[in-house]
């Protein structure tokens, strides 16, 4: 079973803000937490950064505050990244090499 980090409402907020998130895509965020029942996995929590417009550096910033280690956040991105190709192009590909 993985680890269980928190993160303060407030804490996050004021990251994003110096980070130069508008309020708007904090309170989206802040709205998809709640959704969420305030409980969402780490590939989930980066996809929903992502799309408040924060980088992958930025991201891995405030996984680092959080206390998760870099080898894990490198994991994560790549969750993510993998998440967003599947998406993209579907999970089923066939290839024929002649």
């Amino acid at each position: 079973m993985g680890e269980t980090f928190a993160i303060n409402r407030i804490d996050l907020r004021r990251m994003l803000t110096i980070l130069g998130v508008g309020d708007k895509n904090i309170d989206s965020l802040e709205a998809g937490l709640a959704r969420m029942h305030r409980h969402a996995n780490a590939v989930a929590f980066a996809g929903m950064l992502q799309k408040a417009g924060l980088r992958q550096g930025d991201i891995t910033n405030i996984f680092r505050r959080i206390g998760i280690d870099d080898v894990r956040i490198t994991a994560i991105m790549n969750n993510l990244d993998e998440e967003k190709i599947n998406q993209a192009y579907g999970r089923v590909v066939e290839l024929v090499v002649e």
